[in-house]
């Protein structure tokens, strides 16, 4: 009899979602063995577990991403409440799914919650604050569905998607609409990331 293979889906350019059938399904230890391998390519499991998997991003959206994070670590060292992630950092959210959002800032006190184990592989833990940058090949639609997925976490406090090609940011807060700004300068962090404001001009 034939056995049953994962069968890979285009969701959008750059990316691809392989679906696992209930036969293979991975453990976190082998999830988090298979993105040792393959560390060229950025991946990420949804809530059914289906594997998510997209190419590197180009270079100037590459470029945009490290300036982003720049300005949050900058902030983020002279604050010292805090430490900032990049895309590389994987986090394990309540529902399964495990995400690597551009950039991400987590509270000093529930990073320390957690064990050194915990910290060494995707963590169980929603950053309290996440950032997104849209790349030409990301769908919006699908992005905006991983921010929903965020908002919905404990510990979450705010979400920025970053629509370079609109030059659209989307906030997203806890239990409140998700608020549109055409075209902004910049962005301010408070009262979550106090004092910090993200400069867009290096970022449009």
């Amino acid at each position: 009899m034939q056995s049953e293979l994962p069968t890979p889906t285009a969701i959008a350019p750059g990316s691809l979602t392989v679906h696992l059938p209930p036969s293979l399904p991975l453990s976190e230890e082998q999830f988090f063995e298979f993105c040792q391998v393959n560390r060229d390519l950025r991946i990420e499991q949804n809530a059914d577990g289906d594997l998510v998997i997209m190419s590197p991003v180009g270079s100037g959206t590459g470029n945009r991403e490290a300036k982003i994070i720049q300005q949050l670590a900058n902030w983020s060292d002279e604050d010292g409440t805090g430490l900032v992630f990049s895309s590389s950092a994987g986090f394990k959210l309540s529902t399964g799914a495990k995400r690597s959002p551009d950039a991400a800032w987590i509270r000093l006190d529930r990073w320390n919650a957690l064990t050194p184990e915990q910290q060494e592989r995707f963590a169980p833990i929603c950053p309290d604050v996440v950032i997104e940058l849209r790349s030409p090949n990301d769908s919006l639609e699908t992005l905006q569905a991983k921010m929903r997925e965020y908002q919905q976490e404990a510990g979450f406090q705010l979400g920025w998607l970053l629509d370079r090609g609109d030059r659209r940011a989307y906030i997203y807060r806890p239990s409140e609409l998700v608020q549109v700004l055409d075209s902004p300068d910049s962005l301010s962090g408070d009262p979550v990331l106090p004092g910090f404001r993200l400069d867009l001009s290096k970022v449009w």
